[in-house]
């Protein structure tokens, strides 16, 4: 049904990959189908990720959504960890360097740098797109504003599903 054809430029991945979630989302059932297809893509479309996925909001946490990787934290704190300063500062995150970042939270003792953007649904914190690398420093601001326009693609389809 779906094809993934990586390029060596990285920009053209990441323009594949919304393009690919976005024609993914048209005829998805589910939030749960959509998110799943979704860190599918991502961990398909980018290179040097060890994880990919989605923390929703549960009751004021983060609950692990669908992903793709090993398995992982099943609910962080707002606040704590990368995903949970993402979340209290309703604003992306990126680090180079998780091991220098106060109070990283080590889901996967295999990651290096992390990139967290939260989705949001009629101006609410809906959760956040979390990706990891076993790559220092894996994560740019190209990345940040592909997937500042995932999360509102994202959080705009959400919304109807919603309405």
């Amino acid at each position: 049904m779906y094809t993934v054809a990586q390029s060596p430029d990285a920009e053209k991945n990441l323009r594949r990959m919304v393009s690919a979630i976005r024609e993914s989302l048209t005829d998805a059932p589910t939030e749960t189908a959509a998110l799943a297809n979704a860190s599918a893509f991502m961990m398909a479309y980018l290179q040097g990720l060890n994880w990919a996925g989605f923390y929703v909001m549960t009751a004021g946490r983060l609950t692990v959504g669908p992903f793709q990787g090993i398995p992982a934290c099943t609910e962080i704190a707002v606040g704590d960890g990368v995903c949970g300063a993402a979340a209290e500062r309703k604003a992306i995150v990126l680090v180079e360097d998780v091991h220098a970042f106060p109070g990283h939270i080590a889901c996967d003792s295999a990651s290096n740098s992390e990139l967290v953007v939260p989705i949001f649904v009629k101006d609410a914190l809906w959760g956040v797109i979390d990706l990891d690398s076993p790559d220092f420093g894996r994560f740019t601001g190209l990345e940040a504003r592909y997937f500042e326009e995932l999360a509102a693609l994202l959080g705009a389809w959400l919304e109807g599903k919603h309405a």
